[in-house]
Formats: C-alpha cells, sequence, structure tokens
C-alpha cells in the first residue's frame, strides 16, 4: 500500500507543480496585455482570467491540498518523522523545510490571484517573470534532497543551487533584451 500512496503523491506533485509554474506565467500575459488596443485587452484578459481561475481551482488548489494530505501520509506510513532530527534524517528536515516555502510560494500566488482577480496587480510582467522562478529552484532542491540524501553533496547542492539561479536570472534578463529590440 505505502509504494501505491507514494505514487500518488508523486503525480500529485507534478500536477500541482504544472499549476505552480502556468500560474505566473498566465498572469505574465494578463500584464502584457494591457498594451493591447483596449478592445484587444477585454477579450484577452477575459479568457486568461477564465484559464487562470480553472487552472487555479480546479487543478493547482487540489493538487496542492491532496500532495499534502498524500505526503504526510507516506511520511508517517514509512515512519519518516521519527529519524527528522537524527543525523541520517536531515534531508528529510530539508525537504520539510523546502516543501513548507512551496506552500508559502503557493500561498503567494493566491494573494497575487485575489489581486488580479480585483484589478489591484502592479506588478510588472518582469517582476512576475522572476517570481515564477521560484518553483524551479524548489523543485530542483526537494528532488535533490530526496534523491542524494548526504549532507557533503548538500554543499554541492546549494552551489549548484544558486549556479542555476544565476542562470534562469541571467536568462531573464536576455530574454528581455532580445524581445526589447
Amino acid at each position: 500500500m505505502y509504494s501505491y500512496i507514494k505514487a500518488l503523491h508523486i503525480i500529485f506533485v507534478v500536477t500541482w507543480f504544472a499549476g505552480l509554474f502556468y500560474i505566473p506565467r498566465l498572469m505574465i500575459y494578463i500584464i502584457e496585455a494591457n498594451e493591447k488596443p483596449e478592445y484587444e485587452k477585454t477579450i484577452i484578459h477575459e479568457q486568461l482570467k477564465i484559464m487562470l481561475k480553472r487552472l487555479w481551482f480546479g487543478i493547482t488548489w487540489p493538487s496542492a491540498f491532496i500532495t499534502f494530505i498524500l505526503g504526510i501520509w507516506v511520511a508517517l506510513s514509512g515512519n519518516w518523522f521519527n529519524i527528522v532530527f537524527q543525523k541520517e534524517g536531515k534531508w528529510f528536515l530539508v525537504k520539510l523545510v523546502l516543501v513548507l516555502l512551496l506552500y508559502g510560494y503557493h500561498f503567494s500566488l493566491q494573494y497575487l490571484y485575489t489581486l488580479l482577480k480585483n484589478n489591484k496587480l502592479n506588478y510588472s510582467a518582469q517582476q512576475i517573470r522572476y517570481w515564477n522562478e521560484v518553483p524551479t529552484v524548489l523543485l530542483f532542491s526537494i528532488v535533490f534532497a530526496v534523491v542524494i540524501k548526504e549532507w557533503l553533496s548538500f554543499f554541492w547542492g546549494l552551489s549548484g543551487l544558486l549556479l542555476l539561479m544565476l542562470i534562469l536570472i541571467g536568462g531573464i534578463m536576455l530574454y528581455k533584451e532580445f524581445r526589447n529590440k
């Protein structure tokens, strides 16, 4: 039974991340539509807001909830909480902290969604682009923490994450330059 619950947990993590990656992208498209003529802007906004609402409440929120429930179930079934503060369980503690950060990111998207819904979102497309990279960094961090599980590798993993963040920021800046030409 444990393996089935673990498999379902991974599946819902994937669907949750799909939403976390695409929600900010839809917000960027909505913000960029503000530069269009009024008739185009209205049509684009209406369609994207429908897509955003369906993705957020139909996939992302349910996936986050089911991921949480299944994650607790897996941790309890696998006795992971018993080793969390022991040497061999430090990877699990790191994973728990990263997952808490991921849920914090999820709640930040809820805040942005509420602002957008009330026409009070005052962030630029560029700012949302940077914010959209947070789940990428968290995904890499969580996967490496779970797969590697060694503290020596943690240092190299952290170094790799810093490099990844620099590459992502550089890519966003290059994209902005390319787009402005």
